[in-house]
């Protein structure tokens, strides 16, 4: 298929279109700075090409209005026998191949759009937000005639760019309904209104049309699901698991070998907690990969998944042999898959060698264009520096394993036994910091005007007081909660490094009041999260609050 589109890429869009749309989907894998930059390339290539055909059709001559005229006509005489003709001129709309050529050029915006939606940081959510405007534009545009075509619409228009434009206008509304409050607001300075279930109405229109688009539709459908059920399942997990899991299984009767949709049944899977099915579809998935185009990307993407599924389990010798492999793929971020291994080492007690691990983690780290770091390098970097103000003597009072889990939402994957056993170490680690205190205090009261710095474990105990409460959440005890998420909130001043740990507090907080069933209550506390910033995974935790808001404002118009 890549050699077919590569030979008319240069000049034709719509196989420029598809050889971009491969280049996008390895470089959402791959999370690569290469195959990022080289699917924006190829996209913007793209861009171009549809550009010029648009606007070589303004500059009309007698041979292109010919053909566009007998292009018409053919399609009429074909239809004869089973539709009556227009009654309209074909000149009245523009040119079939106009506009597929504003189709294409719309996609190759909204992809790029969510290829900086994927970078999880300020500059890039708002490039998206000008990308999503200029892709909203062009399907605006298509939208109009075709609606002005009305039930004409096969006579003027391709049933190809009718999928397309169904896919786009689609996705355009989903994405934008998932997006940050923050960035909601620079959307709405646009005039735009995102309608969630109009996107959901056309892609599914999209899908039932079998075009060109259909595939793409189900996977746009499927992030979606995927991405709201994980970020929150107590919320969304009995909204969208069935409607996915129905999509997924239709999807695979109709293209068995897909391992797209393998993966996808990897991850559903999971999120239906049941990890022994995720990892052997994900073990498939790099078995049909093979000798594909994509195939490492793929391969190094189900190992990521494989590792992820490990920890769940409480396979942490596994897990760690998977970041390993990960890291001498050179697969995303080194230092990410070095902190994560000796995080691992450190849940089974390999303290020596988690150190070492944890001190390469500095070496690794990739300063980005600009010296700006990823979200997840300038995570683990910090951890990192925290331990080793302490020369490592304080790795009791961390978690780093749990702590990366309670942050991803992936603690309510484990077994209720498995959480008892993370509560233990949890304990541990308060237990700990407890008693450096008291002795701190004890060497403090010996001494008058003594010169000694007060016990400061704000930002230790924040971090283990919220992960104990998403514990205790899942595990259906929210009404333990309250204290110690109540210090968290109450010491924010004082929290100097974890500064993640207060919104995400106030994220538990909310769930807490969600399973006591006193939901205008985390409405309320979800709204206070949601003006902080500048924290860890500011991003991540922005689209959690986005989904659940909308999910209870949802709720309130069908009560009402």
């Amino acid at each position: 298929a890549k050699a077919i589109f590569e030979e008319k890429a240069d000049r034709d869009p719509l196989s420029a279109l598809a050889l971009s749309t491969m280049a996008f989907l390895k470089a959402i894998m791959t999370c690569g700075e290469q195959d990022h930059n080289m699917a924006l390339k190829a996209l913007h290539t793209t861009y171009d090409i549809a550009y010029s055909q648009i606007d070589a059709f303004k500059r009309p001559s007698k041979v292109m209005s010919y053909f566009a005229g007998y292009y018409n006509y053919l399609r009429n005489k074909e239809d004869t026998s089973q539709t009556a003709p227009s009654s309209r001129p074909s000149t009245e709309y523009p040119p079939n191949g106009v506009l597929r050529a504003h189709v294409i050029k719309a996609e190759c915006s909204l992809q790029i759009a969510i290829l900086n939606l994927l970078h999880e940081s300020v500059l890039d959510y708002l490039k998206c937000v000008v990308y999503l405007k200029r892709a909203y534009n062009s399907y605006s545009y298509v939208w109009q005639e075709y609606q002005k075509m009305g039930a004409d619409h096969s006579t003027f228009m391709d049933a190809n760019t009718i999928s397309c434009l169904q896919f786009g206008v689609g996705s355009v509304h989903l994405i934008l309904s998932a997006l940050p409050a923050k960035v909601l607001n620079a959307i709405y300075a646009f005039g735009w209104k995102p309608d969630k279930q109009l996107g959901f109405l056309l892609l599914n229109q999209c899908v039932e049309s079998k075009g060109v688009r259909s595939s793409m539709a189900i996977v746009m459908m499927l992030t979606y699901y995927s991405l709201a059920i994980s970020s929150a399942p107590r919320i969304l997990s009995d909204t969208y698991k069935k409607t996915a899991m129905k999509m997924l299984l239709d999807a695979q009767q109709h293209n068995t070998n897909s391992v797209l949709y393998l993966y996808f049944a990897g991850i559903m899977a999971r999120l239906g907690s049941d990890l022994p099915l995720s990892t052997q579809s994900f073990l498939h998935t790099t078995e049909l990969s093979r000798k594909e185009w994509a195939e490492v990307a793929l391969s190094n993407a189900c190992r990521l998944e494989i590792a992820i599924n490990h920890m769940i389990t409480g396979n942490w010798s596994h897990a760690s042999s998977a970041f390993n492999y990960l890291f001498e793929q050179r697969y995303g971020s080194p230092a990410f898959y070095r902190y994560m291994q000796g995080a691992c080492y450190e849940m089974i007690g390999e303290r020596a060698q988690a150190i070492i691990l944890f001190a390469e983690v500095p070496k690794l780290v990739v300063k980005k264009l600009g010296g700006r770091l990823s979200d997840i390098d300038a995570y683990v970097l910090r951890k990192v520096n925290m331990f080793q103000k302490s020369g490592f003597q304080n790795l009791d009072f961390f978690v780093p394993a749990l702590e990366y889990m309670s942050i991803f939402n992936l603690l309510p994957y484990m077994t209720h036994e498995l959480l008892e056993v993370s509560l233990e170490r949890l304990n541990r680690g308060l237990a700990a910091i407890q008693k450096c205190e008291e002795l701190e205090q004890e060497e403090r009261m010996q001494e008058i005007a003594t010169e000694k710095p007060l016990p400061d474990y704000f930002n230790e105990l924040a971090s283990l007081f919220v992960i104990k409460a998403t514990v205790l959440n899942i595990l259906g005890r929210p009404e333990e909660t309250a204290l110690d998420l109540n210090w968290v909130i109450d010491h924010q001043d004082c929290i100097l490094d974890d500064t993640w740990t207060v919104p995400f507090a106030l994220w538990e907080a909310g769930i807490s009041c969600w399973i006591l069933d006193t939901k205008e209550k985390s409405q309320q506390v979800w709204k206070r999260a949601v003006d902080y910033s500048r924290f860890d995974f500011e991003h991540r935790l922005a689209i959690r609050l986005t989904l659940a808001l909308t999910h209870i404002e949802d709720f309130t118009k069908e009560q009402s």
